[in-house]
């Protein structure tokens, strides 16, 4: 699918981004053990993209699971478990009642949700864990972006139009309810990009399997821009040791550590998949001549985008989180991609193979 996406459409994209499995209780590649103390965890959703990875992870702990959700998505995913249905939309009766140790609130993107399930679930669940995003700090006009930096306002508050202008201001109010309903024990998490297995955006995607048919690939930017993600099964086991260390607070959830660039990227997926394939880095202005304002999740690092991929991740770092290397990610995610039907085959970001072609061409003046 050709991204020929303009600067603020891809602002507003990048908003709305920042959301069997083995694996450490904090992430990585360990022995997955036995939590301390089991837990009963509530968790609104739970079968779309990053709920299953806590869902299993938390399985895995020792935790007692329940699932609440409209039972649409992924209904079968997992039968042994105990699924309330309902609808965060005001169908909230089948949690009362009922009592948790910690609800963890993974779809909610209007404010006026999480105030009702707060109130909802006021009284019967010991902490609040609110899925936010790092899109809460749009415009991104600085580097370094830590967890007391300014966050998005919105003229109308009450507005439940989600889209690009709207989404980080709502999730920042989205936040601000969870810590009014539960202001001594709440949690809330800020994903950047989250990548991996299962993503249903193709954003990373895109690059193991492009880079798996070989050739000359159009790579955008410069080598140099700087790039952040997490791995949707990294973030759940985050949050799942997270809730057994009753950690309270705000935290960005980005990386990897030691940092990471688009040329850094694309070589490491290149090396981990072992195919050939070479790299013609196209800079961001032809890009914008030729209507294409971001790639993936790539955009130039300048203005309102300066910062988007430079949020500072220590605080979550220093409570426990870790990431799988990048190399595994791509193995895994290609493997993914591959064992789908063709119809999942069609790429959801990215450039088709033609545009690239067509843009490549131009780039060298052939066209």
């Amino acid at each position: 699918m050709d991204t020929d996406l303009t600067r603020r459409a891809f602002l507003q994209s990048a908003a709305i981004a920042a959301g069997g499995l083995t694996l450490g209780a904090c992430g990585g590649e360990g022995a997955v053990g036995t939590a301390p103390t089991p837990l009963r965890i509530l968790i609104l959703g739970g079968t779309n993209f990053i709920g299953p990875h806590q869902v299993r992870t938390a399985v895995e702990r020792g935790h007692e699971v329940t699932l609440f959700n409209r039972g649409v998505t992924n209904p079968d995913l997992f039968p042994e478990l105990e699924t309330l249905i309902g609808d965060r939309d005001g169908d909230l009766g089948a949690l009362a009642g009922r009592e948790w140790d910690v609800v963890i609130d993974n779809p909610a993107n209007i404010p006026r949700w999480v105030r009702l399930s707060a109130e909802a679930l006021r009284g019967a669940v010991g902490k609040y864990v609110f899925v936010s995003s790092t899109g809460v700090y749009v415009p991104y006009l600085t580097t370094d972006i830590r967890e007391d930096a300014p966050v998005d306002t919105i003229d109308d508050p009450e507005t439940e139009e989600v889209n690009g202008r709207t989404f980080g201001a709502l999730k920042a109010l989205a936040e601000d309810e969870a810590r009014a309903a539960f202001p001594d024990n709440h949690l809330i998490v800020r994903p950047t990009y989250i990548i991996g297995p299962g993503d249903p955006t193709d954003r990373y995607t895109y690059w193991p399997v492009r880079l798996a048919r070989g050739g000359e690939v159009l790579a955008p930017g410069t080598p140099d821009d700087p790039m952040q993600h997490v791995d949707a099964r990294d973030l759940g086991a985050f949050m799942i040791k997270a809730v057994e260390d009753d950690l309270d607070g705000t935290f960005n959830v980005v990386g990897p550590r030691e940092g990471l660039t688009m040329g850094s990227l694309l070589e490491r997926t290149r090396q981990a998949i072992g195919w050939e394939a070479t790299f013609t880095w196209v800079d961001a202005a032809f890009l914008r001549e030729h209507g294409i304002g971001a790639l993936t999740y790539w955009t130039e690092p300048v203005g309102d985008y300066l910062g988007m991929m430079q949020v500072n991740g220590d605080k979550a770092f220093a409570a426990g989180f870790e990431m799988r290397p990048l190399e595994q990610t791509a193995r895994e995610t290609l493997e993914w991609f591959n064992a789908q039907d063709a119809e999942r085959q069609e790429l959801r970001s990215g450039l088709a193979p033609e545009r690239e072609a067509e843009l490549l061409a131009g780039f060298r003046g052939e066209g």
